[in-house]
């Protein structure tokens, strides 16, 4: 190999968008230093009135250190619609966590596209759950306060086989986080401080 070819080799390669030489960097170092794979995510929430609430998040670990690469908070407003004795001042908790469900399914197919060399034309999706509020105000103990059940449709644009396209689909639910917050349960502690 040619010292021109070594340095396309080194070049940065971007597919969808996402830089794949990057990735597969941070993939080589996460071998070498399994520790550095660990990171604690952080939220904060404060109540405004009514039903409405607002979340912030900021500052996270990761790779061995805090992050301070964000200047500014993201914020999120949360509410309930009229129908649900709130007045719509943002979408509201269980709206959120479709949202994040999309994001990471998201998220998850798209790397993983860019990582197989699959260049996407466009990839949207639909997120659907059935919930009955009668266990979140507390009219039966019988209903569960959360999702019964949650559908996902995705519609992917491509130069590829479908075949390709499901193995994507079926890749995102194995390696998305928030695919498995949702379909195992996870350990949650709740204290309170006065």
């Amino acid at each position: 190999m040619n010292m021109a070819e070594q340095m396309k080799m080194v070049e940065k390669r971007t597919v969808n968008g996402v830089n794949v030489t990057q990735l597969f960097s941070t993939i080589d170092t996460l071998k070498e230093k399994p520790e550095l794979g660990k990171f604690k995510f952080r939220a904060t929430n404060k109540w405004i009135s009514g039903m409405h609430n607002r979340a912030t998040v900021k500052d996270f670990y990761g790779a061995g250190q805090e992050d301070t690469s964000r200047t500014e908070p993201w914020v999120f407003d949360a509410d309930e619609p009229p129908v649900l004795v709130g007045e719509n001042r943002g979408a509201n908790p269980v709206e959120y966590a479709l949202v994040a469900l999309s994001a990471c399914l998201t998220t998850a197919l798209i790397g993983h596209a860019a990582a197989r060399g699959i260049k996407l034309d466009e990839v949207e999706s639909k997120f659907e759950g059935d919930l009955d509020v009668r266990g979140f105000l507390g009219v039966s103990e019988s209903v569960r306060n959360g999702y019964e059940n949650v559908r996902v449709t995705f519609r992917i644009k491509a130069d590829a086989p479908r075949e390709k396209l499901q193995e994507l689909v079926e890749v995102a639910q194995k390696r998305s986080p928030v695919f498995d917050i949702f379909t195992h349960p996870t350990p949650v502690s709740v204290t309170l401080e006065t």
